[in-house]
């Protein structure tokens, strides 16, 4: 399978650590993937807050490249990026004037036949459980994760069509082959606040307070996402929360392909787990005893 990787605008910048961290498992596993060429902005929140149209076109352009240069499939590793592709994707399977419209507009086809992936999709119906497991030299037994989720990897659940959108376990899955302890808490699907962290804080501290604390309090070392935005508002923003509510918190935010390559062997300054805000020390030393 001739497989597209489409980073978005997030893993070549504010989540480089997400873009590290993937091609290092890649390398590990043997796994080529080639980057859309000229590819564009997904346009995220801001383009289908504004003007559905341009909400289609920016990630069906992304498309129609990738299936020009003869790919069959898409990884898009954002929560965001992934579920934009798929809902241009749907909508423009299902509108055939809509379809003209915005190939017209691009001066491109798109014949919809593309298979899009999230990063949890492409981990576990592509690379598949064996190979991962097969991967794992360096057993996480011992260490407690709390997978979040959030709200794009699943929802809506018509166009994501992936998962269960109330009690997801996928990353759950994951977090298992690598031999830590999933902790089952109860806000792995709630909303981070997404993009209000700079327009309204005290929103976003809120919700994502809600989750941080709940995963602490059901014993989890570290949390895992799957998503940019959530990475940032539960990293960056923790430290706020902290002195906001006057409770420490101090669980590391870790995106779950620096967990996979911490289980793989891999060094952590090679996944640049040292870029985050929340330092994962504490998470790192306790794998290193529990190794011995």
């Amino acid at each position: 399978m001739k497989l597209a990787y489409y980073p978005g605008c997030s893993l070549k910048g504010t989540s480089f650590e997400y873009e590290v961290s993937l091609l290092k498992i890649l390398e590990a596993m043997n796994i080529e993937v080639k980057e859309i060429p000229d590819w564009n902005c997904c346009g995220a929140s801001a383009a289908h807050s504004i003007n559905h149209n341009l909400a289609i076109a920016l990630p069906a352009r992304n498309l129609a490249i990738a299936e020009k240069d003869g790919f069959e499939s898409v990884l898009a590793p954002c929560a965001a990026c992934s579920n934009r592709l798929k809902n241009a994707d749907y909508e423009l399977k299902r509108d055939d004037i809509l379809k003209k419209k915005i190939t017209n507009s691009l001066e491109m086809p798109y014949d919809s036949e593309m298979s899009i992936n999230n990063m949890l999709e492409f981990l576990i119906g592509i690379v598949g459980k064996d190979k991962i497991k097969s991967m794992v030299k360096k057993p996480l037994a011992g260490l407690k994760v709390a997978s979040y989720y959030g709200c794009l990897l699943v929802r809506p659940p018509k166009v994501m069509q992936f998962d269960d959108p109330e009690n997801p376990v996928t990353m759950d899955e994951l977090v298992s082959l690598t031999g830590a302890e999933p902790v089952d808490y109860s806000y792995k699907t709630e909303c981070c606040g997404a993009i209000n962290s700079l327009s309204k804080p005290d929103v976003v501290m809120a919700l994502t307070g809600k989750v941080l604390y709940d995963a602490k309090n059901h014993g989890a070392d570290v949390v895992v996402v799957a998503c940019p935005l959530c990475h940032s508002n539960l990293d960056v923003r923790q430290k706020e929360i902290e002195r906001k509510y006057e409770e420490k918190i101090g669980l590391p935010v870790l995106f779950i392909t620096e967990l996979l390559g911490l289980s793989f062997g891999i060094n952590p300054k090679d996944l640049a787990i040292d870029g985050h805000m929340v330092a994962a020390d504490r998470v790192l030393k306790k794998i290193e005893e529990l190794s011995k």
